[in-house]
């Protein structure tokens, strides 16, 4: 019980783990795509960040979205207190962390309702400090956003679909919307790891209810 406990409340500052100053080594390259992971991107794209359950399984549903569309995603950590954490200590629950997608994408060939709609469509935000049998802290629904534009469509998108999920006999919506934290790539292993892996696990799975925007791609 107090396992359970620590891992599905978020730590103190005084209680989380110290971290390191340095980051944690990463892959290179995208696996899928086969393009730089790291910073600088195209000056022409855009950069959004979703937690949405295990990142394995989260990080597919946007690099699927095509790689004319989509320039790269990276799994890693976010919205915690320690700095450069490794996957054991988010784990742990004493990080405050969040398992996140960031996704570096051309807002001429897709809009972020597109990539919002991917993100609802794709998980169950009703369900708190988990998704399905994954339990913890770092299984929270969370929008983290770069702009007061996308802060803007976010609070809307969550506005309407929570009001799509109560017709459908859904509890309310728990998503987090926030400002953009530090984001923490993820270890190698982890970045891309269903294509790496196809048959690994995947926890993820939506309620079943459309989430009707992002229908249409952006002008061409």
């Amino acid at each position: 019980m107090f396992l359970f406990r620590k891992k599905t409340a978020m730590p103190t500052p005084g209680q989380a783990l110290p971290g390191r100053a340095a980051p944690i080594a990463t892959a290179a390259r995208h696996f899928v795509f086969d393009r730089p992971l790291h910073e600088p991107y195209p000056e022409t794209m855009r950069l959004a960040m979703f937690g949405m359950g295990c990142f394995w399984g989260a990080e597919r549903k946007f690099w699927e979205l095509g790689a004319d569309r989509i320039w790269i995603t990276a799994a890693g950590y976010a919205a915690g207190l320690t700095p450069n954490p490794t996957y054991e200590e988010v784990c742990s629950g004493m990080t405050g962390h969040n398992e996140v997608v960031r996704v570096v994408y051309d807002p001429t060939k897709i809009s972020y309702d597109d990539l919002l709609r991917t993100f609802w469509e794709n998980h169950d935000p009703t369900q708190g400090m988990r998704q399905g049998n994954d339990v913890g802290t770092q299984y929270r629904s969370g929008v983290y956003v770069y702009s007061d534009a996308d802060f803007a469509a976010a609070e809307r998108s969550r506005a309407m679909y929570g009001g799509l999920l109560g017709e459908n006999r859904y509890g309310a919506i728990t998503t987090e919307i926030l400002k953009a934290p530090q984001f923490y790539f993820a270890e190698d292993y982890h970045q891309q790891y269903l294509a790496k892996n196809p048959r690994g696990y995947c926890g993820l799975g939506g309620t079943g209810v459309s989430c009707p925007i992002g229908v249409a791609a952006g002008p061409a």
